[in-house]
């Protein structure tokens, strides 16, 4: 057999203004959506997205000059086992390790080829990802994040998205707790607050204090992604649970977080697809961490692709597709308790306009 691979990218458009701690464009950005064949079955599409994240050095650019070296480290392990969930399992980690060795980090392009052949393997063996992945059932709601802007208006986002359990507020910015009271102002459920490595030490520790007063229910990496020592100390005196994301990148940051911070926030485009995501939540699990699903500002095929292994985390930040005004894929729904619906079909349960 003989995989190919067409990337198509897309601009994205936010809803609303999305800044977070770090400069980016806060108007929108942009995601490539992969499609993989298989000479032998040319009408059986995988469909996958390799989202770019320009923190850990990937630009659209970048994902489109490594995607021929990963498809030829996938081509080398042979065609897949389609017998059983199991086999086809083993021949997707085997197709993962494959594209580790050929090339470090890319976690982006990685997730992509990855997505692209769970979804593929999903359809031709008729199994929805999740039976596929043999992961629960029973999923967390999602959160809601908003991004830095004035007080007002992140308190009028808030007041929007008050269906939701839980809401991830991005800090970072210059009204911190400002923003915070406006929220708890018109929102009563736990708080999450995103600081995307925007604090200081001194600033983090008197801010925990107010933070406990506001109802916050965790605190997501406060410090620069190296900065173990300052996320430790931190964490020594913060009643709420520190949870590292920038500094937990893939499973092998894992053991490093051990005794450094209470939770970690596993993304699919941080650590190269479904498949290395289920095993990581897997492994911070017996490491003894609090486990957040979480996501870039992905469409609704990187997030279904997440919600197939929400049942392995403690908390779900599955929402990017919805901060997008201009989401091209469909199929995937959210239901009134904002847990997403997992599909019956077969793979990702998404389909894109022709």
């Amino acid at each position: 057999m003989t995989w190919s691979v067409t990337a198509q990218p897309f601009a994205l458009r936010f809803r609303d203004p999305f800044r977070i701690a770090r400069a980016e464009d806060d108007q929108g950005t942009s995601t490539v959506i992969l499609a993989l064949r298989d000479d032998s079955l040319p009408d059986l599409v995988g469909t996958g997205e390799a989202f770019p994240v320009a923190y850990y050095g990937e630009t659209v650019a970048t994902i489109q000059a490594v995607l021929p070296l990963l498809i030829q480290a996938v081509q080398s392990i042979g065609a897949p086992a389609t017998g059983s969930a199991e086999e086809a399992n083993a021949w997707l980690m085997s197709a993962s390790s494959a594209m580790d060795a050929a090339i470090g980090h890319h976690g982006g392009a990685k997730c992509g080829v990855d997505i692209a052949l769970h979804d593929w393997l999903g359809k031709r063996l008729g199994l929805p990802l999740r039976r596929l992945l043999d992961t629960p059932a029973a999923i967390p709601p999602t959160d809601f994040s908003i991004g830095i802007d004035t007080p007002e208006l992140v308190a009028q986002r808030a007041q929007r998205a008050a269906r939701f359990p839980a809401l991830k507020i991005k800090v970072g910015g210059p009204s911190d707790i400002e923003t915070l009271e406006a929220v708890r102002a018109v929102y009563g459920g736990p708080i999450r607050v995103d600081a995307n490595t925007g604090w200081e030490p001194e600033q983090g520790a008197r801010l925990v204090p107010e933070l406990v007063r506001l109802g916050v229910e965790l605190i997501e990496q406060p410090f620069p992604a190296h900065q173990l020592a300052q996320l430790r100390w931190l964490q020594e005196r913060s009643s709420l649970p520190i949870v590292a994301d920038e500094s937990a990148v893939t499973i092998d940051d894992l053991d490093g977080l051990v005794g450094v911070v209470a939770g970690v926030n596993v993304k699919l485009a941080k650590c190269g697809g479904v498949g290395p995501a289920r095993r990581m939540l897997e492994r911070a699990r017996e490491l003894g961490f609090k486990r957040m699903l979480g996501c870039m500002e992905e469409t609704s095929v990187g997030i279904a692709a997440g919600a197939a292994v929400a049942g392995l985390a403690d908390w779900v930040d599955l929402d990017g597709n919805l901060l997008l005004a201009n989401d091209p894929a469909r199929g995937l729904e959210l239901g009134d308790d904002c847990r997403w619906q997992l599909s019956d079909a077969p793979g990702l349960g998404v389909s894109l306009p022709d």
